[in-house]
C-alpha cells in the first residue's frame, strides 16, 4: 500500500520510492491493462484556415491504422484528424474495426483540440503505449511549394511549415504526457506520462514509445544538395526537439523511447517528378514503407532512444531484396 509521508514523499511498506519506474510499475496496477496495448497515429488534414491536405501523410497515417489493427486481433488504435466526418479512410476502417477503433479531432494548430483529444484517451483507457506522428506539410498548391533557391523564401511559408512539422507534433507529445496525468498518482513538479503508466502494459515491451515521422532531408550532416528550404529546416527543428526530449525522459527514467524514422523514397504523385533518379531497390511502396517502419516502431529497445532510423536496400540476390535497419546521424 502506498501514501504520503509527511515530507511529501510517496511511501511503500515504509520505504521511500526512489525509482521512477518502480513507481509507475505500482501505480499501472491501478490501470485497467489493454491487451495489445493502446496505440494513437497522429496526422493532420487541414489547419489554418487552408487546405493542406497532403495526400503521402493522410495516406501513410491511414496505413500506419490499418496495419496496427491487422497485425493482431487485440490492441486499441486512437486515430486523429482535423474533421472525423470526413475521412473517408478512417470511417471505412471504423466500420471494420468498430470495438477497437476510436476516431478523435485534432488539429495540429489548435491547442484546445490536441488537449480534448489526448484527455479522450486518458478518460477512456488510461495510458497509451505507442504514439506515432505522422503528420506533415511539403507542398501546398497555390500557396507553398518547396523551395529550390533563397530568393523564393517566404516568411509565411518557413513558419506554416515550421509549425505543422516540428511545433505541432513535440505539443502533442507534450500533451499526452504532461497534461493527461491523475495528480493521484504523483506528488512531483514533473508529471509521469500517460505515455505511460507501468512502461509497456498489455505489450512484450517495458516502455512506451514515441515515433516522429521525419525526412533524411532534416539532415544538416547530410545536406550536400541545398534546396526545400522550408521543409529541411522543419525536419530539423523536429529532429532536434525529438532528440532533446528522448534527453529528457532518459534523465528522468521514464519509461518511454522516442525514435525519429525516415519513410524512405515512396511511390507517390510527390515523388514521381523525382523516381527516374532512384536507385534499384530504393523506391518503396506505401504499404511496404509503412511495414518497414513499424518493424522498427515495434522492435525498438531502450538503447534506441534518441535516434533516427530507416529502411535501405542491404543487398542484392537476384531479383530479390534485402532489406536492413540504418541509423542516420542528425
Amino acid at each position: 500500500m502506498m501514501k504520503l509521508n509527511s515530507f511529501g514523499q510517496w511511501v511503500l511498506m515504509g520505504r521511500r520510492c526512489l525509482n521512477p519506474f518502480s513507481r509507475a510499475c505500482m501505480f499501472s496496477s491501478a490501470v485497467k491493462q489493454w491487451e495489445g496495448g493502446v496505440s494513437m497515429v497522429q496526422g493532420a488534414s487541414r489547419g489554418i484556415g487552408l487546405e493542406f491536405v497532403s495526400p503521402f501523410f493522410f495516406l501513410m497515417k491511414c496505413l500506419f491504422v490499418r496495419q496496427l489493427l491487422e497485425k493482431s486481433d487485440k490492441g486499441h488504435v486512437v486515430a486523429t484528424c482535423r474533421n472525423p466526418n470526413e475521412a473517408t479512410g478512417l470511417l471505412e476502417l471504423k466500420n471494420k474495426f468498430a470495438e477497437r477503433l476510436d476516431i478523435h479531432q485534432l488539429d495540429l494548430t489548435i491547442d484546445r483540440t490536441i488537449e480534448e483529444a489526448a484527455k479522450s484517451v486518458k478518460d477512456k483507457y488510461g495510458y497509451l503505449n505507442l504514439l506515432v506522428n505522422a503528420s506533415g506539410i511539403l507542398s501546398i498548391p497555390n500557396v507553398l511549394q518547396p523551395e529550390t533557391t533563397l530568393n523564393k523564401l517566404q516568411r509565411d511559408s518557413l513558419l506554416l511549415t515550421y509549425e505543422v512539422n516540428a511545433v505541432g507534433p513535440i505539443l502533442v507529445v507534450k500533451q499526452l504526457i504532461v497534461k493527461n496525468l491523475s495528480a493521484h498518482y504523483v506528488h512531483e513538479k514533473h508529471m509521469w506520462p500517460l505515455l505511460k503508466v507501468g512502461g509497456g502494459t498489455g505489450t512484450d515491451r517495458d516502455h512506451a514509445i514515441v515515433a516522429n515521422i521525419s525526412a533524411r532531408v532534416g539532415s544538416i550532416g547530410d545536406n550536400g544538395l541545398g534546396g526545400w528550404h522550408s521543409y529541411r529546416a522543419s525536419k530539423a527543428g523536429l529532429n532536434q526537439l525529438t532528440k532533446t526530449v528522448s534527453v529528457e525522459f532518459a534523465r528522468k527514467k521514464d519509461p518511454i523511447v522516442c525514435i525519429l524514422l525516415h519513410p524512405g523514397t515512396v511511390d507517390t504523385d510527390l515523388s514521381r517528378p523525382f523516381q527516374s533518379n532512384v536507385p534499384k531497390g530504393k523506391l518503396f511502396t506505401k504499404e511496404f514503407s509503412v511495414q518497414k517502419l513499424l518493424s522498427i516502431i515495434m522492435n525498438a529497445k531502450r538503447s534506441d532512444n534518441g535516434k533516427f532510423f530507416a529502411w535501405m536496400v542491404k543487398r542484392f540476390r537476384g531479383d530479390a531484396l534485402d532489406h536492413q535497419r540504418i541509423c542516420f546521424r542528425l
